[in-house]
């Protein structure tokens, strides 16, 4: 399906949400799996109608909320080192750690389907998402390199490979097509309000963003830091619609002038089910950045710890710089091994950020909890594999009507 390329110079303020619409609706019409993965709330809506009990209830600790493919990968710490981490915690909760397993296991499946795999493989990735989940919640261990080794793994062991390597000129030429010290306006970057642009160099004035920009390594403490350009952001498929910034930050002055490219991201009400509040749980703040902000830190440390909660326009917003190092696992096209592969590591991923919220009895007692109803046919819960074969099916023809309607519309 041809994408209409908007001509962005053109576009009105009052212009955005249209827009924005219309091109969440392209992308989430280019495939199925790009549908699940721009359509959290059809999830939810499910979740929310499943039969009582049918699901585990877990441990109450900090989830991803929206745990498919594309939002792990990735991430650098402030001190240069790289994990493979949950990298989108917009949804992020207090809840039950399945809903996670069981979005995960969604968007694994439709991309089998993507890479037109046989339905044999799904079943297989299904046994491996349990097999990685409850391995690495045993023993919730950093997530590197070194594992991510063998022919089946090797797209995985390839974008870690490629972001270890990568730089600052990679990031600004992939980012804004360009490594000079400007944000060129154009089909993903448009040009900002007088009030937006205040608004920014006001934020950038305070001293909790300042102490953000120059707290990675070899950075000084004290140094300059001065917006030099900004855009608003046309980025994403759930994210479009809500605010959001690019900002090219200069840290530092003469020879030792260093730029950086920020992420300013608007924190809404999430649409993930957050547990009622309980003793011993960790406590959810009502600010929506700073729920972000703290889910991110409990999940996934490296991106959680180079992150802000604050205010723009009256918006709770995410402040965060990005990294070269911090990239989104693109698996469109697999062989059956690597399916298999990627389900058992990335589980893993998921496992290990639960894990590390749990002490060692409550991660056996949840193992356990997990294991319950096993098939003999399938070495996998039966309330997986179950929630999963509903989800697909409502989520094909969700995404035909999708797909209908659009080309109606255009």
């Amino acid at each position: 399906m041809p994408t209409k390329k908007p001509k962005n110079q053109a576009i009105a303020f009052a212009d955005r949400s249209r827009v924005l619409e219309q091109q969440r609706r392209q992308k989430m019409a280019r495939s199925v799996h790009a549908y699940v993965r721009g359509n959290t709330i059809q999830f939810y809506e499910w979740l929310s109608h499943a039969r009582k009990g049918s699901i585990p209830q877990g441990p109450l600790v900090w989830i991803c909320g929206d745990c498919h493919v594309g939002n792990l990968g990735p991430v650098a710490g402030a001190d240069g080192r790289v994990e493979i981490e949950i990298r989108d915690l917009d949804q992020t909760v207090i809840g039950n750690p399945a809903h996670d397993l069981i979005r995960l296991a969604l968007s694994l499946a439709m991309a089998a389907r993507g890479s037109d795999l046989p339905g044999v493989t799904t079943a297989q990735m299904v046994e491996h998402i349990m097999h990685g989940y409850q391995s690495a919640l045993l023993h919730p261990v950093a997530t590197t390199a070194d594992d991510a080794k063998g022919d089946d793994l090797a797209p995985i062991h390839d974008v870690l490979q490629n972001a270890v390597r990568r730089r600052w000129k990679h990031l600004a030429e992939e980012r804004i097509d360009d490594v000079k010290p400007t944000i060129p306006l154009g089909e993903r970057f448009w040009k900002l309000s007088d009030q937006e642009r205040k608004a920014i160099e006001d934020l950038f004035a305070e001293d909790t963003t300042r102490k953000l920009m120059t707290q990675l390594k070899g950075r000084d403490d004290d140094a300059k830091v001065k917006v030099v350009d900004a855009a608003y952001w046309m980025k994403g498929c759930s994210s479009l619609g809500k605010l959001r910034m690019a900002v090219l930050v200069s840290v530092g002055k003469g020879a030792d002038k260093t730029y950086c490219l920020v992420d300013i991201k608007e924190a809404v009400k999430p649409a993930a089910p957050a547990a009622k509040r309980i003793a011993g749980a960790p406590h959810m703040p009502a600010d929506f950045a700073e729920r972000v902000v703290a889910g991110a830190c409990a999940l996934s440390p490296y991106l959680g710890n180079r992150m802000m909660a604050a205010t723009l326009l009256r918006r709770p917003v995410v402040v965060r710089e990005l990294l070269p190092q911090d990239l989104k696992l693109e698996i469109d096209s697999l062989t059956c091994d690597q399916a298999i592969g990627a389900a058992r590591f990335l589980a893993a991923v998921v496992g290990k950020a639960h894990g590390r919220q749990m002490n060692a009895a409550t991660r056996k007692r949840w193992v356990a909890e997990l294991n319950r109803n096993r098939s003999k046919s399938l070495d996998a819960p039966n309330w997986l594999w179950s929630s999963l074969l509903q989800l697909v099916s409502e989520h094909e023809a969700a995404y035909l009507e999708h797909c209908r309607q659009y080309a109606l519309a255009s």
